[in-house]
């Protein structure tokens, strides 16, 4: 019986809603997973996690290997123990630093210069497998090679052939990894053939749950958005489908339509430290003149402890000093703002009216907004990576 496990609750079309099943509690999906980088998600609390809902963490293996170090975290009891986090965690494998470092890739695996001292650091499949059981985590990830976009395609396959090796060499390094569940990751750049063959040769391996990476790193939305059906066809129905990185807004409402489960991505938080709000209504800069004396919340519709206690104007002028408190009050909305965004789909899907759900949220942002962009545009692919 593998340690994580996805059923089925409803389906609406190609989308769907279940249920997440791990050894530190259940997940309802569709879910989006904040980004905790080094064991923290920037600016904010567990206490502050919890109160707006958040059912589960990620963490990146490739920076806590380096800093403090996975041997002593596992020292400590593990990443929950660590945190002091007892909800399920999922950690990434170190292949998004594989796109994001340039590092020197060989069928061995990769060799990076550190981020921190710049001493040499390796990482293998057996090494990701191997410091993510260390780690801890509920759900651990096969080590694959991102590829940015555009790319030739004969890059994008024969890494599409390298990721699938790597899983091979992942799979028999975790057999013996009790209490974890290790997801496969489906690679192939934009091109509809290779994402199919890429799903389906990954699926066959065996994999409890498949992810879908290399996206959001610069290709336009319908080719992203092709790439997710091309991969989605191929995946079977009874495990979770994760897609990597994605956390705008139309990317989610796109990839939930499509029948993905789970997503991440550091957008809410990091455009909250640049002073952006997102909001039904559309997303602004809270840096705006107009904003100086407006005494509404953030966003009418919210239920966040920022929009309850804290006006627009108050927000504005601790952005304008640098107030290290704006980091977290709109971190805490915007982290809120995609969880609603999610959970409303979530409730959509299981009453048959996903797509009247979806046409409302972007005539909402688009109609009604307050914004200085227009809101459905505002990160087309992710450009604000958390960490190198």
């Amino acid at each position: 019986m593998p340690a994580v496990t996805w059923s089925p609750v409803a389906t609406d079309g190609p989308a769907r809603s279940g249920t997440l099943i791990t050894p530190h509690g259940e997940v309802r999906t569709p879910a989006f997973m904040p980004v905790g980088t080094k064991a923290a998600v920037k600016a904010v609390d567990n206490d502050d996690l919890d109160g707006i809902g958040v059912e589960i963490l990620l963490a990146n293996t490739y920076h806590l290997m380096l800093r403090p170090g996975a041997e002593l975290i596992a020292g400590l009891g593990g990443l929950h123990d660590f945190m002091g986090w007892d909800g399920p965690i999922l950690t990434d494998s170190g292949g998004y630093q594989i796109f994001s470092l340039s590092p020197e890739i060989s069928e061995e695996g990769a060799t990076f210069r550190s981020v921190y001292d710049g001493a040499t650091a390796h990482l293998t499949p057996e090494d990701a497998v191997a410091k993510q059981r260390l780690l801890g985590a509920d759900i651990i990830m096969a080590l694959d090679v991102c590829v940015g976009l555009p790319e030739k395609r004969e890059v994008v396959e024969a890494e599409m052939r390298r990721t699938l090796r790597w899983a091979e060499r992942c799979i028999t390094a975790a057999q013996d990894h009790a209490g974890q569940t290790l997801f496969g990751i489906v690679q192939g750049g934009v091109e509809a053939d290779l994402r199919a063959e890429s799903a389906r040769e990954t699926a066959a391996l065996g994999f409890e749950g498949l992810a879908i990476g290399g996206l959001s790193v610069g290709e336009p939305r319908d080719q992203r958005n092709a790439a997710i059906e091309a991969a989605v066809s191929e995946l079977p129905a009874d495990r979770p489908r994760y897609v990597m990185g994605l956390g705008d807004t139309d990317g989610l409402l796109d990839a939930i339509a499509r029948g993905a489960d789970m997503f991440d991505c550091v957008i809410p938080t990091r455009l909250a430290r640049h002073g952006r709000a997102l909001t039904s209504r559309g997303d602004f800069n809270l840096n705006r003149l107009d904003l100086a004396d407006d005494d509404s919340p953030l966003d009418p519709e919210c239920e966040c402890p920022t929009c309850a206690r804290h006006s627009r104007a108050y927000l504005r002028h601790l952005v304008r000093m640098s107030e290290l408190s704006a980091h977290r009050l709109l971190t805490i909305h915007n982290l809120r703002y995609t969880l609603d965004l999610v959970a409303g789909a979530r409730s959509a899907i299981e009453a048959g009216r996903l797509t009247d759900y979806v046409d409302g949220v972007r005539r909402r942002r688009s109609g009604g907004s307050t914004s200085d962009s227009p809101g459905p545009n505002l990160a087309r692919t992710n450009p604000f990576p958390e960490e190198p």
